[in-house]
């Protein structure tokens, strides 16, 4: 494990890809390597022990790549596995924390929504966070679930009036509630902020975790001298276990809208190299 070895990046799907960005803009330097697990997506409905089975054998994937850390770009992932992972790998594994802390902080109303998926829900990262942050502020908490949303953005349809329809269903009654901070709970979400907005307004302030978890991963790095010490010119490749036809069109709509926060980026523009990887 060196220090110019590839950082890697893992999710269920293409939904990682909004913490990519954020590793992207926070890491110049380093190459990052991103799994999707698309022969498996959507992760949120499985049982709990398959959740780890299949994170676990991605990870194991990585680590055979050479890479010098993995971040887990997965919500449900990351309720259910980063204990085993850390124990398992020598190496450093980072997962994710819903948002809850920072729209706590925000909520004037005192009331803050999380969408997630039910894989998030039964794990017991978002019951801490709310334990630990909520609570004690007296802030309430109101979940909203969907096994639809990971799918419609998987298939490229983020923008669709199929899912605004899921959206306007689920998230009303948070809206009616007066939640006024919305968390993402899982990293296919980032995607859905056009709909979100096009049918609430500014109800909702929007939050997620991958800026947080991208200076985490920096920090982490950097007390490990696992930074490549380059400034610039990172690259990126692509690993997905199914179909990299299937994959590539919604992967390359999604990095374009993601990676450079929309402004006119030559690789952006450019179809990705996708491979297929075996987990």
């Amino acid at each position: 494990m060196t220090a110019s070895a590839p950082l890697g990046v893992f999710d269920s799907g293409v939904g990682g890809l909004s913490i990519l960005a954020e590793l992207r803009r926070a890491l110049p330097g380093e190459d990052l390597l991103y799994l999707a697990d698309t022969a498996h997506v959507p992760y949120g409905a499985r049982p709990d022990d398959e959740i780890r089975t299949l994170t676990d054998r991605a990870v194991t994937a990585l680590h055979a790549q050479g890479v010098k850390g993995v971040v887990v770009a997965c919500n449900t992932a990351s309720a259910f596995s980063l204990g085993h992972l850390r124990a398992r790998f020598d190496l450093p594994v980072i997962g994710l924390v819903p948002a809850v802390k920072p729209a706590v902080q925000a909520t004037h109303s005192g009331v803050v929504g999380v969408l997630a998926t039910p894989g998030t829900l039964r794990g017991t990262l978002l019951a801490e966070v709310i334990r630990e942050w909520a609570k004690p502020a007296g802030v309430q908490v109101i979940k909203a679930v969907s096994t639809e949303l990971v799918p419609l953005v998987e298939a490229g349809q983020a923008d669709s009036e199929r899912t605004r329809a899921v959206l306007r269903d689920i998230l009303t009654p948070l809206a009616q509630a007066g939640a006024d901070q919305l968390v993402l709970g899982c990293t296919h979400y980032p995607f859905l902020a056009g709909s979100i907005r096009a049918e609430f307004g500014n109800t909702f302030t929007l939050l997620d975790s991958g800026p947080a978890v991208a200076r985490h991963t920096r920090r982490v790095l950097e007390g490990r001298g696992l930074l490549s010490g380059q400034t610039a010119g990172g690259t990126e490749r692509y690993l997905v276990t199914g179909d990299p036809r299937t994959a590539a069109p919604v992967l390359t709509t999604l990095l374009a809208r993601s990676m450079h926060n929309g402004t006119q980026d030559h690789r952006a523009a450019l179809t990705p190299r996708i491979e297929t990887i075996q987990t």
